[in-house]
């Protein structure tokens, strides 16, 4: 109940009135049925822009840090991603990668749909990174279609950092479902999942047009800061001798 108040009298409305968004490929998105909706993650806006364009129901899985924050602020923060429809999700460790796909197929297993951002975390500087298996794990255990999705503009919109997001045009596209059947009982083979994995991964730069890194966002970005602080050592004055 909570969920269709906020979606159909808040936010939809007024997502689109702010960002007058472009939805291209909405019909292959299945209208009933599990499926997985795996997309590219630019912004924190996009927790809220595509779901809201969406006919039907959308759970992620969303970091748990957005679950358990001090005080009012933090309850009110926690009461509000869970009435919209988010999972907590611990993303430190290989136990907790175990969760999050116990989580997810519970959702898919109640036929569902499930929205993944196989990167991880939103690209600190707008380029698609390298997915994480976890979504072909899902694909294949539950035997769902991955249906590609991309966030075009929310990146220049509300970019890292930024509080509030900026007034611009965004479009949201959807690619054909991918259909994995032919990897049936492969679920547990490496080589099958980073596959899977890198498929998903091309059909998603195929449509948002964003440059390619084959690394993980977290450790690109991981270097990006160590880079930044050595060169801002580097320019620091040097300490001169007093005689």
């Amino acid at each position: 109940m909570f969920y269709n108040v906020l979606k159909y009298l808040f936010f939809s409305p007024l997502l689109r009135l702010l960002f007058r968004p472009r939805i291209e490929g909405l019909a292959h998105v299945p209208e009933s049925g599990a499926a997985i909706i795996a997309g590219n993650h630019l912004s924190f806006a996009d927790h809220f822009i595509m779901p809201a364009m969406l006919r039907r129901r959308i759970t992620f899985l969303a970091k748990a840090e957005y679950f358990t924050g001090p005080g009012i602020k933090g309850r009110l923060t926690a009461a509000f991603f869970r009435g919209v429809g988010q999972i907590p999700v611990d993303r430190s460790g290989r136990a907790a990668g175990q969760a999050a796909i116990r989580e997810g197929l519970s959702v898919l297993s109640r036929d569902e749909l499930l929205g993944i951002y196989p990167e991880g975390t939103r690209s600190f500087d707008g380029r698609l990174y390298k997915g994480k298996v976890g979504v072909a794990v899902m694909a294949l255990r539950a035997r769902v279609p991955v249906v590609p999705c991309a966030m075009i503009g929310t990146f220049e919109a509300q970019p890292p950092g930024q509080k509030l997001p900026s007034l611009r045009k965004i479009t949201i596209r959807f690619g054909a479902p991918l259909d994995f059947s032919r990897y049936e009982g492969l679920e547990d083979e490496k080589a099958v999942l980073r596959a899977v994995t890198d498929e998903i991964m091309y059909t998603i730069l195929e449509l948002s047009g964003q440059e390619y890194v084959d690394q993980y966002a977290a450790e690109a970005k991981a270097e990006a800061a160590k880079s930044d602080k050595s060169l801002a050592a580097g320019h620091r004055f040097p300490r001169l001798p007093l005689s």
